[in-house]
């Protein structure tokens, strides 16, 4: 369930950094009230996933997800011009992501420290 509330948070960073850009410094009020709503949403899931998910490999899949989608809907929408080179390095964040989570961790105690 960590991972599953994680990645719906990385979502919401991808909407977040959106509505930013959208809100023109703060000015406009829509994207600026979707920017703080999922703000707060992205925060909340990432903090709850740290409960669960070590806190390097969170905050990787957290921003590497947030961060493919930023740039996949900006070129999707024309917003920023499409490249080969860019949905290449794109994809391969993308993996870093999907090994981020395949990746067993050794078992630890409640405090982090290896067994």
């Amino acid at each position: 369930m960590a991972w599953v509330i994680l990645i719906l948070s990385g979502v919401f960073e991808a909407v977040w950094a959106t509505a930013l850009g959208m809100s023109h410094g703060f000015t406009i009020l829509a994207p600026t009230i979707v920017f703080l709503v999922a703000m707060a949403i992205s925060m909340v899931g990432l903090g709850w996933a740290l409960k669960r998910i070590p806190v390097g490999t969170a905050y990787a899949v957290w921003t590497g997800i947030g961060s493919a989608l930023t740039v996949i809907y900006a070129m999707a929408s024309g917003n920023e011009p499409f490249s080969v080179l860019k949905a290449v390095f794109i994809t391969a964040i993308i993996a870093c992501v999907v090994t981020l989570k395949l990746i067993k961790d050794p078992v630890s105690d409640k405090k982090g420290h290896e067994r």
